[in-house]
């Protein structure tokens, strides 16, 4: 039975060809707003380059008015990135826009993204303003926005729970004003497919000037349906994404890159565009984030998750051997992931592991391989079989403690039914500092040790153990969550020693915590839509 093809689909002005989609990332900054998912500027320029080399259009590098640490991020990245435009996010203010114009001077494309409430709630309750002063400052913002750049992206915040005509009236200011792409957020993940395709079908049909702009939407995931709303929103005239790797970001998250880019790529037969992303550096991308914040990526997570080209079934598993697509729709490789394999051990080379790496999705410097090989060796020498996962946890590891101020250098901890102790030293700032602690029970008394070094008010929020593989050998990997003052930060490990994993995983939460104190933005000026 054939489908019924929907009049947003068929309606030849929307869709004419295999149009282009125009992939705009915001992990970085709507992303890093996400409780715990704290990034060092070391580790947004590394994520900055793998996104191009992915060839994401649009990098969404900070907030550069939130504080000093994302004016730097936004400055710094704009230096190094030449094939991606590089966006910067302001309140529709003066200072912010000029705040961003400055963090943007380096290069040549730049994109200064505006943004401003427009439904009845967020005016009356958050602006506390008229919606004709709304409409004021719209006009301004983007005016003085379009003086500074010529790519101005105006965001009508809570657009989905707008009055349809106070909407269009808002967008055709900012088109008026200078804009070149207009955002229609779903900031609070409220709207469902059919209902977002339409409100971006009657503006492309309704709005003055639509024909000289780019529709973009962006899904938040509150009901799940971030990346189902995304894909019918270019569906509805949209020719832009933004989303974030993971689908990191606020509360639930946002429509995850990897998932609309394979969408896109898979189901061309009924969504006839196209991106510029080489799809086999999304698992590279999806590790490193996971790393670097501390995020483990669930099991069974589309496209990049561990059980994603996995087949346990004994029926999957005879379709599969006699014909991959009978269970898979794309393959690991279209991805960057590679089928589990055992080949690595004790004796393999360096030349090996590099190449293993690759497989992997991993590309690392001299400096970083060097280090990732002498910590394979030590993990082959304790561990009967060292399996793929087995080199992602301690790559991942050694990445996400790349930029940490303290290291654990030492633990030694007596356990027992006479109760439990430990000995611990850290390096902090390079000064080796030590303690000793008892608890009730060598975790406990691990971490009153690190309480000891290094005083905090932080609470334990989370502490959680999983083994990576298989056997009595297997690494364990830590989670660990702290709150303090209302910032939450994460942090990971793993280790075949469980007890060194739960240090080096508080400790890497410490030092996200106190990097988030650090650059973390006042309360009043956060924003995200």
């Amino acid at each position: 039975m054939t489908a019924p093809i929907s009049p947003v689909a068929a309606d030849s002005k929307i869709v004419s060809g295999r149009d282009n989609v125009v992939i705009f990332d915001t992990t970085m900054r709507d992303g890093e707003q996400s409780p715990g998912a704290s990034m060092s500027l070391e580790e947004k320029l590394e994520l900055a380059k793998i996104l191009e080399e992915m060839g994401v259009d649009i990098i969404e590098a900070g907030f550069p008015i939130a504080s000093n640490g994302d004016f730097q991020s936004v400055n710094e990245i704009a230096k190094i990135v030449k094939n991606s435009t590089i966006a910067g996010l302001c309140r529709a203010h003066q200072v912010d826009i000029d705040r961003c114009a400055e963090a943007l001077r380096p290069t040549q494309r730049g994109r200064i993204h505006v943004v401003i409430a427009t439904s009845d709630l967020h005016m009356k309750h958050k602006l506390q303003m008229e919606p004709d002063a709304v409409i004021d400052v719209i006009a301004r913002s983007v005016t003085h926005a379009r003086n500074l750049r010529d790519d101005v992206e105006w965001s009508a915040e809570d657009a989905t729970r707008s009055d349809r005509q106070f909407l269009r009236r808002a967008i055709e200011t900012a088109i008026k004003a200078g804009a070149t792409t207009i955002n229609l957020p779903d900031t609070v993940g409220y709207t469902y497919p059919s209902e977002y395709a339409d409100l971006f079908n009657w503006m492309v049909n309704n709005v003055e000037g639509a024909d000289k702009v780019i529709f973009s939407t962006h899904c938040h995931n509150d009901l799940g349906l971030a990346v189902a709303n995304s894909l019918a929103g270019v569906q509805g005239g949209a020719r832009q994404i933004e989303c974030a790797i993971n689908g990191l970001g606020e509360r639930a998250g946002n429509a995850a890159l990897e998932e609309v880019v394979m969408a896109l790529k898979v189901r061309g037969d009924k969504l006839p565009f196209q991106t510029g992303i080489d799809t086999t550096h999304i698992t590279r991308a999806s590790r490193y984030v996971s790393a670097i914040t501390g995020f483990p990526v669930q099991y069974n997570k589309a496209i990049v998750g561990k059980n994603a080209f996995a087949h346990e079934s004994g029926i999957h598993q005879d379709g599969m051997l006699k014909n991959r697509e009978t269970y898979e729709i794309m393959t690991p490789e279209s991805v960057g992931q590679a089928p589990s394999s055992l080949v690595m051990g004790k004796h393999s080379g360096s030349h090996a592991f590099r190449a293993k790496l690759k497989d992997l999705g991993y590309e690392l410097g001299q400096n970083a391989l060097k280090e990732a090989f002498g910590r394979f060796k030590d993990l082959a020498d304790r561990k009967k079989h060292v399996y793929d996962d087995d080199i992602i946890a301690l790559v991942d590891d050694a990445l996400a403690r790349g930029s940490e101020k303290i290291r654990v250098s030492h633990l030694r901890v007596v356990a027992g039914t006479e109760g439990q102790s430990a000995e611990l030293t850290l390096d902090v700032d390079g000064q080796a500092k030590s303690a000793e602690a008892s608890g009730d029970g060598p975790v406990d008394a691990v971490f009153n040790a690190i309480h000891k070094i290094v005083p905090h008010s932080a609470a334990l929020r989370l502490f959680q153990v999983h083994a990576v593989t298989e056997g009595t050998d297997a690494q364990a990997q830590v989670s660990v969550r702290l709150e303090e003052d209302g910032r939450i930060a994460t942090g990971a490990a793993a280790d075949t020693d469980t007890l060194t994993a739960s240090a080096k995983a508080y400790v890497n939460a410490l030092n996200n915590l106190f990097a988030r104190k650090e650059k973390s933005a006042p309360a009043a000026i956060a924003s995200g839509f």
